[in-house]
């Protein structure tokens, strides 16, 4: 072989296998550099309030340069920055020096109230996230000054790095206790800030190395909490089955024949004399349809998220990527929303979908913007890395402006254009409203919300205090497969329920059940927000920042279920009332 094409097969070689190894296939050879981020740092208790990893007196390195971050990562609060730790794959270093910092009598203030208050830090590793604390507190330590605790330092920090070929597999990072700082006394220090890479072999393979983040939702006990949850759905909805069943044989079937046995005065008696007034056009009929709209949105939206997590593309720690195809999500949605207002408004009146339309493109949208105004400021104020940088803010305005209204607008003129004509199965609407007797205080909305709202949240509340668990702790939900077979019984649930309430108000010569259908079906989400604020008492969150986020968030969560319960409701019981009287017309 000629030298030339020696030379050549050297450069195919080579070009090979640097092109087989590189971050972003996570792929390795000996030697190679492995990206390290520092992402934040935080209190234990108090998820929502993390800040820049180097706004603690830490080594810096200069410059200090931030990984350029997609929007979902900045809505969660993640600030990457390089470091000045050094990883080389499968090259140990042991006790290599970081840093000499002296610390001022300010520093070490700020980092004694930080170990007081249980601060961690994350970090990032070949795209792996591990975490750390930053010192000990120890209570029954006294200092020679009179008493109190004390407050160490970790000053060494051990990283053990699992790998499987040329892939890394998991790393964990340890603060040595035997080298830490006493920084009790408010006086300066010098620190000799150092650190340790030990690399070890595993049978782990690649494709499962996220498997670890998902342990502790797979113990035995959360497994039992789960299926019992599941089995206590489908025990409700047996229950409501035979309760609804037993209403039609017992009731319903038996008014049906009554109704075509009996007189024209027999026959304007119950729910049969409402024939005239049950389709009476609802009050404030825009508002209603832009609720339907907009809770048919978030169940398409919220439907879609939880196919994406059983098919794998959402899972822990996967930085940003729920918050990402939540925001995209929302704005493509968004016709899904005008089509459904547009529609049910026209099928009542011939002009006025516009408003319905624009109803719909604000009902949820603005008070989430509201509420997360609110919070940006609270966060910006406490220098808190869930504030929202300008840059950010313009990309979702951006977003929404000349995405989410376009496809709003859009929903709306096919909705209106292929609207039906409202199907009524009475031949005409009186022109006057019947009047409504004084109802019992048990038949009236409050109680009818209260029982409307309870079933269902009973069926629910095993599972909720797991995903609440999730969201504001450090339990990882990784069961999709259950919590989507939870939810759809309580759809099945609430459908079950709005179908026996609106039987229930019928009966009783109550024509006003629009509104009524939707604030039963809705009221779960009331429950839901009561039970997260018992949630936050029992934790161990403190501060008036994470109580905003807290309080803040589920408020917004809480009426995104509340709109979606509503919209389910609301089209099970129109379901309902054009099939009984369907069935009256027909006899």
């Amino acid at each position: 072989m000629a030298p030339h094409h020696h030379i050549l097969l050297l450069l195919l070689c080579a070009t090979l296998q640097s092109s087989s190894a590189s971050p972003s296939d996570h792929l390795y050879d000996v030697g190679d550099v492995v990206p390290l981020f520092v992402n934040k740092v935080g209190p234990l208790n108090n998820p929502s309030e993390t800040y820049e990893y180097y706004d603690l007196p830490f080594c810096t390195p200069d410059p200090i340069v931030r990984k350029k971050e997609s929007l979902g990562e900045v809505l969660n609060g993640d600030r990457l920055s390089n470091a000045l730790y050094e990883f080389k794959f499968r090259q140990e270093k042991i006790g290599e020096t970081l840093c000499q910092k002296k610390l001022t009598i300010d520093q070490v203030a700020i980092l004694k109230q930080a170990i007081n208050r249980d601060f961690y830090f994350q970090f990032y590793l070949d795209d792996l996230p591990f975490w750390g604390f930053i010192g000990k507190l120890e209570e029954d330590g006294w200092t020679p000054g009179g008493g109190g605790p004390s407050y160490y330092l970790f000053t060494h920090v051990q990283f053990d790095i699992l790998y499987n070929g040329n892939r890394i597999i998991q790393v964990n990072a340890f603060g040595d206790p035997n080298r830490a700082v006493d920084i009790t006394e408010d006086v300066g220090v010098d620190v000799n800030f150092t650190y340790s890479v030990i690399w070890n072999a595993t049978k782990v393979r690649f494709e499962n190395r996220m498997d670890r983040y998902s342990r502790a939702s797979l113990m035995p006990v959360h497994r039992q909490v789960h299926w019992f949850s599941f089995v206590n759905s489908i025990v409700i909805i047996l229950l409501l089955i035979g309760l609804l069943a037993l209403l039609y044989m017992r009731h319903l079937s038996s008014d049906l024949k009554k109704y075509s046995n009996a007189n024209e005065e027999d026959k304007e008696v119950g729910w049969k004399s409402l024939h005239g007034d049950v389709f009476r056009p609802p009050p404030s009929s825009s508002i209603l349809f832009a609720v339907v709209g907009t809770g048919t949105q978030l169940l398409i939206l919220l439907c879609v998220l939880l196919f994406l997590a059983l098919i794998g593309t959402l899972y822990p720690y996967n930085r940003g990527g729920l918050l990402n195809w939540l925001v995209l999500l929302y704005a493509l949605s968004s016709v899904f929303a005008g089509y459904t207002a547009a529609s049910f408004h026209g099928q009542f009146a011939e002009n006025g979908w516009e408003r319905s339309v624009s109803l719909a493109g604000i009902l949820y949208t603005g008070p989430v913007f509201v509420a997360a105004s609110i919070l940006n400021i609270v966060a910006i104020s406490y220098r808190a890395t869930t504030g929202l940088p300008l840059g950010s803010i313009i990309v979702i305005l951006v977003l929404f402006t000349f995405l989410a209204i376009p496809l709003l607008a859009f929903g709306g003129v096919i909705g209106y254009r292929f609207r039906s004509k409202f199907q009524s199965p009475s031949a005409t609407t009186k022109r006057h409203p019947r009047d409504i007797q004084q109802l019992a205080w048990y038949r009236r909305t409050p109680f009818l919300m209260f029982i409307g709202g309870l079933v269902p949240f009973s069926a629910i509340v095993l599972q909720l205090h797991q995903v609440y668990a999730s969201m504001w702790g450090y339990k990882i939900y990784t069961l999709p497969s259950i919590l989507f077979a939870t939810f759809i019984p309580v759809i099945v649930i609430i459908a079950l329920v709005s179908i026996g309430l609106t039987y229930i108000q019928l009966s009783v010569e109550d024509h006003e059940w629009w509104w009524r259908s939707v604030l039963c079906g809705g009221s779960t989400a009331i429950f839901m927000f009561g039970y997260c604020i018992y949630f936050y008492v029992r934790s161990n969150m403190s501060g008036f920042l994470q109580l905003s986020f807290f309080i803040g968030y589920n408020a917004c969560l809480c009426y995104a279920f509340f709109l979606i319960f509503g919209a389910i409701s609301f089209r099970v019981s129109l379901l309902f009332v054009r099939l009984i009287y369907h069935d009256v017309k027909r006899e």
